[in-house]
């Protein structure tokens, strides 16, 4: 069996100016994911799939590989992930390589902890699945939602808004961090979420989306909370 990690991280960042290789506690945000990839031991090549030398620069140094660039099509703002692991997955092809599993990672997912990905993929095998998903439940019941209507906060489902927290159905979302794939599935469904998706729950305290510096700026709290000023995983 054979195990890739492709590490999607393309040059075009609107919100965060180079979010991929913006310092993080004082080293670019990329090198967690990286570091957590090589650290689980699980991959025969650890790549980063972008479109920007200096990322790519950054990748090297890091000790992840970056054979060869993403292309203009995967590299826009509508491509996806899949679009992005089909890319990937067919330029290896195409030079004789093959992998039976994968994990894509995001660059900005500096709480992924190689005993996750290792559980993660793990799990994949053990269940027989399409993909692993790492999913966090909602903190307050989405159920209990509001609207906002000719000015007015309306409930969004009138009949759960008397319910107790504990009564209604837990919902979960993708945390966003990565995602663990069967290849041979993958190449007959093309998408991330597959019809055999298994769940691998997070904890809410290692999950930060990571989209405006507001965010960054909690990421990084959090992250100190976790692991201590010197920001080292344990």
């Amino acid at each position: 069996m054979k195990s890739v990690a492709i590490i999607t991280a393309r040059g075009g960042s609107k919100r965060i100016p180079r979010k991929n290789i913006k310092l993080f506690l004082g080293k670019p945000i990329l090198e967690y994911s990286i570091e957590a990839a090589l650290a689980a031991g699980l991959f025969h090549e650890v790549m980063v799939s972008t479109d920007d030398e200096e990322i790519a620069n950054v990748a090297k140094k890091a000790g992840a590989k970056v054979p060869f660039l993403r292309s203009e099509k995967t590299a826009n703002d509508f491509a996806t992930t899949a679009d992005v692991v089909d890319e990937v997955l067919n330029a290896y092809e195409e030079r004789g390589v093959q992998f039976d599993r994968a994990c894509c990672m995001y660059p900005t997912a500096p709480f992924v902890t190689a005993k996750a990905i290792r559980t993660a993929m793990l799990r994949l095998d053990e269940a027989q699945a399409d993909c692993v998903i790492p999913v966090v439940k909602f903190s307050f019941p989405p159920q209990r939602g509001v609207v906002i209507a000719e000015g007015r906060i309306v409930p969004k489902w009138k009949e759960c808004m008397n319910m107790r927290s504990q009564d209604l159905e837990p919902l979960y979302h993708d945390c966003g961090q990565f995602y663990c794939l069967n290849v041979e599935s993958f190449r007959k469904q093309k998408a991330i979420w597959m019809e055999k998706a298994v769940p691998f729950v997070q904890d809410e305290m290692t999950v930060q989306d990571i989209d405006t510096p507001e965010d960054w700026e909690i990421a990084e709290m959090k992250y100190r909370l976790l692991y201590g000023d010197k920001g080292t995983q344990r």
